[in-house]
């Protein structure tokens, strides 16, 4: 933001990733900023608002809220953004996931995660692919807990080979990231 101070998808990118990070006064007070600069512009109030607000409402434990904001977007998020190079890093299903995730959903999370890597193409290399995995071995991890006999081993199953997808495509990433470290400790938990 320091870099390029006056650029609509830097700070919009911003917000989603300081609601992400926890930060969330000053993603609020940036998405407010964002919406009231720019209060006709359909990308920022239908596509970048709502997965912003529901991540804020994820951060305040609240996934019913966040399903809510996200509904509005549904018909659209596969359309192409207008400042990024790629189509689209599909973050209102990634927030979706994380929110059916959060609410004990884990048929709809998968769904939304396994959706993103069914749309590799659009994803390119944005975060949201690899996450997805990472979503789809956490959603596989719940099941096996959940489940009993064969279809416990088998969710098992599955959550290990989500977990090693995810973890071999972070193979060279630095070791100190949060997600990393959680990964790992619920990989060798299933073990």
């Amino acid at each position: 933001m320091k870099l390029v101070p006056a650029s609509q998808g830097v700070e919009v990118e911003a917000a989603l990733a300081l609601a992400m990070a926890g930060d969330t006064a000053r993603a609020e007070s940036l998405s407010q900023d964002l919406g009231k600069r720019f209060p006709l512009d359909t990308q920022m109030q239908s596509l970048w608002q709502p997965p912003i607000r529901a991540q804020l409402a994820l951060d305040k434990r609240n996934p019913t809220a966040a399903l809510n904001e996200l509904q509005a977007v549904t018909p659209i998020e596969l359309g192409q953004i207008q400042f990024v190079n790629n189509i689209s890093c599909l973050y209102p299903v990634y927030v979706r996931g994380e929110a059916y995730l959060a609410a004990g959903q884990d048929g709809a999370a998968a769904a939304e995660f396994q959706k993103i890597i069914d749309h590799s193409g659009i994803v390119w290399n944005c975060w949201t692919g690899t996450l997805a995995h990472l979503g789809v071995a956490r959603v596989n991890a719940l099941e096996s807990r959940s489940s009993q006999g064969a279809d416990a081993d088998a969710a098992r199953v599955r959550a290990l080979a989500a977990y090693n997808d995810f973890l071999t495509r972070w193979k060279d990433a630095d070791p100190d990231i949060p997600i990393l470290i959680a990964a790992k400790a619920e990989y060798a938990k299933l073990q």
